[in-house]
């Protein structure tokens, strides 16, 4: 049985990454080796297979991918983000602390890849909570729930980014619709939690955790930094620029307008990677030009930022070489003939199947890009939004964040917890955004 075989494939990929400590890149493409075979893949087509699978996921995603990390780098090394933190804790106030890590971390958020973000404002939730005199856990939980949701949900980051390419939807209405999810479920997975998370382990808010593993942190006077409005239209351009390409595309649709050279020319604009390298060339006058810094120093965060991210975009195109085995291997099609008839919707599938996966490998994007491949054949037999699919695939990948997960040692180190207060903090936020984003995905669903 194909389930069977990739069960197996799934145990040895575990014991590989966490028995032998063997890197994930390589414990992937081992993997998709044996699964090939055992799932009677031609040997003369097996390398071929995986090829395409890696290639085919890179090529679309390692522009988006490079450029974003590029922009995300020369707004942390302008201080553009300190700057967008401190203005709005300024602007909401001592009471409403909390609001402002939000909002300021759904904005980096949104630039940043989450693993960057949680580095850049650490030290600055810390520096607020010594300042304020509360809990780094009161601020942590908000701002955790803000760079995550933005990870699971919103392109340019590399989940969504990437199941949107694979399953052909329109990339624009998967950041669209995730704005739509996303903003409620910071709300309730952020704030509203964290009062909640303080009645289920109250000692946990009393820990001061620890940011010695951060080294020296680069830190700005004010005044140094770009202003808040500079800072915030840099971060957020690419956003703009395909909300705009996408909202004038859907009011094409529905007011049955004739295609012409204008709406071609913005729906190029608002294209991903149009739209990235715009923002990144903005970016290098906002961000450098224009505050004097040489160009030299400029490109010099771009290289930077480039060299951080090969390792993790060599694990994307593993994710991608096992996907392309599962659909050459018939697993995809197998799993549509099970489910052929079923009253399930595709969206409720592609979530429990990338949160079984999740919770098995560990990292979110191998999950959503392995969901992708066996839910890919059942998708032609329904009329499903696509963009919606890719929101649940994104949702069901962030789901219960445990021991296999990086995220999980990063927070319980930073904040000083104890295994099980980071099991009743993080692992418990991290549910809690996979399940009401697919609630909001189904609610949404009725409406689009």
């Amino acid at each position: 049985m194909p389930l069977v075989i990739v069960g197996i494939g799934i145990i040895a990929l575990l014991i590989l990454i966490m028995g032998f400590k063997l890197n994930t890149f390589v414990s992937l493409i081992i993997v998709s080796f044996g699964v090939a075979l055992l799932l009677g893949i031609p040997v003369g087509d097996i390398v071929k297979t995986i090829e395409t699978g890696l290639g085919g996921t890179l090529g679309h995603l390692a522009l988006i991918f490079g450029l974003g990390a590029m922009l995300g780098k020369l707004i942390a090394d302008a201080g553009g983000a300190q700057r967008i933190a401190m203005t709005l804790v300024n602007k909401f106030g001592e009471k409403n602390i909390q609001w402002a890590v939000v909002v300021a971390s759904f904005i980096i958020g949104v630039a940043l890849f989450f693993e960057v973000g949680l580095v850049l404002l650490i030290p600055i939730v810390f520096a607020i909570s010594r300042e304020l005199k509360v809990s780094i856990l009161h601020l942590g939980i908000p701002m955790t729930a803000a760079l995550s949701v933005t990870h699971g949900f919103l392109p340019p980051h590399p989940g969504p980014t990437v199941i949107a390419g694979e399953l052909g939807a329109n990339i624009g209405e998967v950041l669209l619709y995730g704005f739509i999810i996303a903003i409620p479920t910071v709300i309730l997975a952020g704030p509203v939690f964290a009062k909640i998370a303080k009645k289920i382990v109250p000692e946990s808010f009393t820990k001061t955790g620890s940011i010695a593993s951060l080294g020296e942190q680069k830190t700005f006077k004010l005044e140094e930094t770009p202003s808040f409005g500079i800072s915030v239209f840099t971060a957020l351009l690419p956003v703009i620029l395909m909300s705009i390409a996408t909202i004038i595309s859907l009011l094409q649709k529905t007011m049955g307008v004739a295609d012409n050279q204008l709406l071609a020319a913005i729906r190029f604009i608002g294209d991903a990677g149009t739209s990235m390298l715009i923002s990144l060339l903005v970016a290098v006058y906002t961000m450098g030009l224009a505050r004097k810094i040489p160009i030299k120093d400029v490109m010099e965060s771009c290289s930077t930022a480039i060299s951080h991210i090969g390792m993790m975009l060599l694990i994307i195109g593993g994710g991608g070489a096992f996907k392309q085995v599962l659909i050459d291997g018939g697993v995809g099609d197998y799993v549509a003939a099970m489910f052929k008839g079923t009253t399930l919707s595709p969206i409720l599938l592609a979530w429990i199947i990338a949160a079984i996966l999740r919770i098995s490998l560990g990292s979110a994007t191998v999950a959503a890009l392995t969901t992708t491949g066996l839910v890919m054949p059942m998708l032609g037999q329904t009329d499903v939004n696509l963009a919606l699919v890719v929101l649940a695939t994104g949702a069901g990948s962030l789901i219960a964040s445990h021991v296999n997960d990086a995220g999980f040692w990063m927070f319980k180190e930073y904040f000083g917890l104890s295994m099980k207060e980071t099991f009743a903090t993080w692992t418990l936020l991290e549910t809690l955004i996979s399940v009401f984003g697919l609630g909001f995905i189904l609610l949404l669903n009725l409406f689009v």
